[in-house]
């Protein structure tokens, strides 16, 4: 796994203390889940790029599978974005591109400023 320090690796343990102030995308990912594999380094790409508005947080599903329960994560790749501790938005597909990873980023900043 390449991630930059720009991103957080969230647990079980401090997932809520991450998530819980200001604008965070969690990455929901699995070892195994090849969409995921292939865009980390997109999700680093845009850690960078988006630093200034948003914090990146990835959440290994099968380290902390009740919480993806919790989250009612029902597939991978996963992106929630968090405002202040609560879900503002989802996009989970198994076909999803960087390029409609990137979009979906902007729109969210749309509606978050």
């Amino acid at each position: 796994m390449s991630d930059t320090s720009t991103i957080a690796v969230a647990t079980k343990e401090n997932f809520w203390d991450l998530v819980g102030t200001g604008t965070v995308l969690v990455d929901v990912w699995g070892p195994d889940c090849r969409p995921c594999l292939a865009l980390m380094p997109a999700v680093a790409s845009l850690a960078e790029r988006q630093a200034d508005w948003l914090s990146v947080v990835k959440l290994e599903a099968p380290t902390a599978r009740r919480l993806c329960m919790e989250l009612k994560v029902m597939s991978m790749p996963a992106f929630i974005l968090f405002q202040d501790g609560k879900e503002k938005a989802r996009l989970s597909d198994p076909a999803l591109n960087v390029m409609q990873l990137n979009e979906w980023v902007n729109e969210q900043k749309e509606e978050v400023s």
